[in-house]
């Protein structure tokens, strides 16, 4: 297997802007309203540093048995094995590759909100402000997986840097442009009312949901810090001078850094300028300048359209290297066929052909029958860290320095693991209670915005 090491601390930091600025970001205000001023900014600082610190971990692990010389660990999953055996090495497979695809059902419906908001103030502009002007998420999220199609057809993650690029981009575009719009309501003295504690509790807000809120935020902000799921595909692009685990250390501090400031920006923005009404997705709080909104949600669908395929590219890439293990003489799983096209060569896999194609339909079914913003990247952001963002880099920490059980360091190291996995239980079993309260309120595949 060949693998581009042409990479360096620039375009991994790329890369990881392009995963980590995405659908979560445009859900922190919210986050931050449910959890008020104290308990919101404290989590997202306390978040951050724990994902740079066990990323780092992470980064160690990419090699076996040193982390200078040793040999490469090419995948999340090949470190987990070679650290912590087969059993645990399954447990994470599972739990990785059902985020990466739940992640690319969490893209369609935040490029479908988007779409839709795009459709939504160009029907208002044009018929007036008392138009009926809702409409189905349905034909956005049919388009966006329709594209998603075409682009899961490139052949693997090495080939993505452009596109890796581009996403990066606009990812800043509509985040800048959130910020410079939750701003600009301030200083026009119309921000609204917050607290130190967040939403409060009254007629449109009972005890129970301002509990199950509190703790559905929690995912999100998980979220936003969460890019485990190709961390190695990320250093496998990494040159070998000076190590790989050096390269992506500056890469993980250059980046988080950088995102934690601009979390905190929208967060705070966010909040501050919505209170109470902060929206699920930022985005849902503006209308004017329409012109201005439409750039950003315009920027959201383009930035969409590259992180879906840097989370799906390490999905399709496993269970290709595995069809290719069982048939290894299969000529409908392994041979290219040369196609001509317009004066252009295109190499055709039959087998990529039709379950990238597969997995493309389905993905974009799910979003389309639980179009549930917030809750569902909540559940995302919960699956993810404990286990992922936590407990495996800490767990391969402990077998590579070869740490002894009930040593201080072991036990804090545990106490760690312990609270990321509770709080990553209650986020999720919030989300679960929050989907399932919205698809008792809504009819499936008829969701509006």
């Amino acid at each position: 297997m060949l693998y581009n090491i042409a990479g360096n601390v620039l375009t991994a930091t790329t890369h990881i802007i392009t995963v980590v600025i995405g659908a979560g970001v445009l859900a922190l205000a919210w986050a931050m309203a449910q959890l008020g001023w104290i308990a919101g900014i404290f989590s997202v600082l306390l978040f951050a540093s724990i994902s740079l610190f066990t990323y780092n971990l992470v980064a160690d692990c990419y090699r076996f048995p040193d982390p200078i010389n040793g040999k490469r660990n090419y995948t999340y999953m090949q470190a987990v094995k070679v650290y912590l055996g087969g059993r645990m090495h399954v447990i994470c497979g599972i739990i990785v590759y059902a985020k990466l695809a739940g992640i690319t059902v969490g893209y369609t419906i935040t490029s479908s909100t988007s779409l839709a908001a795009i459709g939504k103030s160009i029907c208002l502009r044009s018929k007036g402000h008392q138009a009926n002007c809702r409409s189905s998420y349905n034909p956005y999220m049919i388009g966006f997986g329709t594209l998603q199609l075409f682009l899961s057809q490139i052949p693997n993650f090495h080939t993505l840097t452009w596109l890796s690029s581009i996403a990066a981009i606009t990812s800043f575009g509509y985040v800048l442009i959130a910020i410079g719009l939750c701003f600009s309501i301030l200083i026009s003295g119309k921000g609204a009312s917050t607290s130190i504690f967040g939403t409060k509790v009254g007629p449109e807000l009972s005890a129970a949901d301002k509990i199950w809120r509190t703790c559905s935020s929690f995912g999100n902000i998980a979220l936003a810090c969460n890019y485990a799921t190709v961390i190695y595909d990320i250093m496998d692009t990494l040159r070998s001078t000076p190590s790989e685990s050096k390269q992506m250390k500056k890469a993980n501090l250059t980046g988080l850094s950088t995102m934690t400031m601009i979390f905190l920006l929208c967060s705070c923005l966010g909040y501050a300028a919505f209170g109470d009404k902060t929206p699920g997705n930022i985005f849902a709080g503006f209308s004017e300048p329409y012109w201005l909104v439409a750039i950003g949600d315009i920027c959201i669908v383009i930035h969409m359209v590259g992180a879906y395929q840097v989370m799906a590219q390490p999905f399709f890439r496993v269970i290709e290297i595995g069809a290719n293990i069982m048939w290894p003489d299969s000529n409908f799983i392994n041979k290219d066929y040369q196609i001509s096209m317009c004066k252009t060569t295109i190499a055709v896999n039959l087998f990529r052909l039709i379950w990238r194609t597969i997995f493309v339909i389905i993905a974009t079914i799910l979003a389309m029958a639980m179009p549930f913003f917030n809750e569902v990247l909540s559940l995302l952001g919960a699956l993810g860290f404990g286990p992922l963002v936590v407990f495996f880099p800490i767990q391969m920490h402990i077998s590579q320095k070869s740490i002894r059980i009930l040593t201080f360091k072991w036990c804090a190291f545990q106490l760690l693991n312990c609270l990321c996995l509770f709080v990553s239980l209650v986020a999720a079993v919030a989300s679960v209670h929050q989907i399932s309260q919205n698809l008792h309120k809504f009819k499936i595949f008829g969701y509006k915005n």
